[in-house]
């Protein structure tokens, strides 16, 4: 009996916590993020609420500032468009076929083309995805109530449904959207497209005189790079594509990773420049060869390749199974070998005023990336951490309209994560504890290697609730989500089993 009795207790106290484990992991049937997890203030002044109370103004406070009064001017639009989202078969080559989802019929959707300073419109239709779905315009810093992140600043639009996004396309460079409702699916099977924002007449050109000289006159390209199951495709179709350019043309060439994991791009047969990373300009990029540029998940690498003056063609490859071919009338070239060298943007360009002072940062937060055995929404395993947190109990950092704020991402978790915060860009200030030394290095996806640490900052100027998460997607449904929260604003959408929204 005595034994019995002692097996029971050894039992309950392994067993006990273990239940408790499993339901404390449960996820609720609604939840709104801004009351899900634990409230990071970091260190720096006493954050305030635009009454004047200390703190977090929680989801239900009725002085808050509401995601939905945080929106573009009103006016008539620059530019107007109506993008449908369908699901149906796509024949990506002869013969092959796959599920996908569309935008007007295509996938990727077409290329959304606006001028610096335009006020954008698009009615977002959705005829038949199953589950709802969002955009997302990634890399734009957009006003909240346009950020398309389902539960988060809106409710997924179901079938027959719609939901008209606006926003002013404030900086050029190259951005990308795609649907931010059970994103791991739908961005795999191609909810997704290219958006350019050109320059404004007469803006200036960070690159300096040879570069503008050249970009006034270089043939644009954008290249979207997106799988569909094996198959690599640029701008929709498997293998190269050809662009004509005549010899002693430069062609911008736009890459845009769409993918999970890094994408290496480099340049056969011409030396080329890093004009622009993730939609800003690079400060004096010199030309190189003989380099791989590393585009992570969600991240956009814009390259500088001139057309040899022989007439051969350059090839822009974009992991070696595709490339842009710049040469005249669509010349035949054979692929190239990725260089055993990489640029690194924290040494690339030459310095530049940031137009923050990082030293003076009003907030500083620790964003460490681990993993942990335990139970994510009841189901064992070995599971991502936020500061040592499993979702949805993950870390909300909170900062005021005007802080200059500095991060620490801190990547513990064995493997690398692209990490992407909304809304805003970062600047790259070290990597590892050495400083950078090259251009300005703005980004909105870093890829942060196993046992990295990078130091970044941004000003916080663009107020609402917004996802800070890794862009490798499943890893982001898998709970690898944090939020930046400005004081004095929440949000009305609900996530959760029940609610309908799943942004990841």
């Amino acid at each position: 009996m005595l034994r019995r009795v002692v097996a029971g207790l050894v039992a309950a106290a392994v067993l006990v916590p273990l239940v408790l484990l499993w339901q404390t992991s449960r996820v609720p049937g609604r939840f709104s993020v801004t009351e899900a997890g634990a409230l990071e203030r970091g260190s720096g002044p006493r954050v305030t609420t635009l009454d004047g109370h200390d703190g977090h103004t929680g989801g239900h406070d009725a002085a808050a500032t509401s995601v939905d009064a945080l929106v573009a001017p009103s006016g008539p639009p620059d530019v107007a468009v109506t993008f449908t989202a369908r699901a149906e078969r796509v024949e990506i080559v002869p013969g092959t076929t796959v599920d996908a989802y569309t935008v007007n019929g295509t996938t990727p959707g077409p290329t959304l083309h606006a001028t610096q300073g335009d006020l954008v419109e698009v009615t977002f239709v959705n005829e038949s995805v199953p589950g709802g779905a969002t955009l997302h315009w990634h890399g734009v810093d957009v006003p909240n109530a346009a950020d398309g992140v389902a539960g988060v600043t809106q409710d997924a639009v179901p079938v027959g449904g719609s939901f008209t996004y606006r926003f002013v396309a404030s900086d050029a460079g190259t951005y990308w959207y795609h649907s931010h409702q059970v994103s791991h699916e739908q961005v795999r099977k191609g909810l997704l497209g290219a958006l350019v924002v050109s320059p404004s007449p007469g803006a200036p050109v960070a690159g300096g005189r040879d570069v503008a000289r050249l970009l006034g006159d270089a043939v644009d390209v954008p290249a979207l790079v997106h799988r569909y199951g094996p198959r690599r495709t640029v701008q929709g179709a498997p293998g190269d594509l050809p662009v004509d350019v005549p010899a002693g043309r430069a062609a911008r060439v736009r890459v845009i990773n769409t993918d999970n994991g890094v994408l290496p791009v480099w340049v056969g047969g011409a030396a080329f420049r890093l004009v622009a990373v993730d939609g800003t300009d690079v400060h004096d990029p010199p030309e190189v060869r003989d380099r791989a540029v590393v585009v992570p998940a969600g991240g956009r690498a814009d390259l500088l390749v001139v057309a040899p003056a022989d007439g051969s063609t350059a090839r822009v490859e974009l992991g070696g199974a595709s490339a842009v071919v710049v040469g005249q009338d669509g010349a035949a070239s054979a692929p190239t070998r990725r260089p055993k060298a990489t640029l690194d943007p924290l040494t690339y360009g030459t310095p530049a005023p940031l137009g923050l002072d990082p030293a003076r940062a009003d907030r500083s937060f620790d964003y460490v990336v681990g993993r942990a055995p335990g139970f994510l929404d009841g189901k064992p395993g070995m599971h991502w951490t936020v500061n040592g947190h499993t979702y949805p109990d993950v870390p909300m950092f909170e900062v005021a309209q005007g802080d200059v704020v500095r991060m620490r991402i801190d990547n513990r978790s064995g493997v690398p994560h692209p990490m992407h915060l909304h809304g805003h860009h970062v600047v790259v200030l070290a990597r590892d504890g050495v400083a950078a030394s090259g251009s300005p290095w703005w980004t909105d996806s870093l890829e942060v290697g196993d046992g990295e640490a990078y130091d970044v900052a941004f000003v916080a100027d663009n107020p609402g609730v917004w996802m800070d998460h890794c862009h490798n997607l499943p890893h982001a449904t898998q709970g690898l989500v944090a939020h930046l929260m400005y004081t004095g604003v929440t949000t009305p959408y609900l996530l959760g089993h029940d609610s309908g929204n799943v942004p990841e």
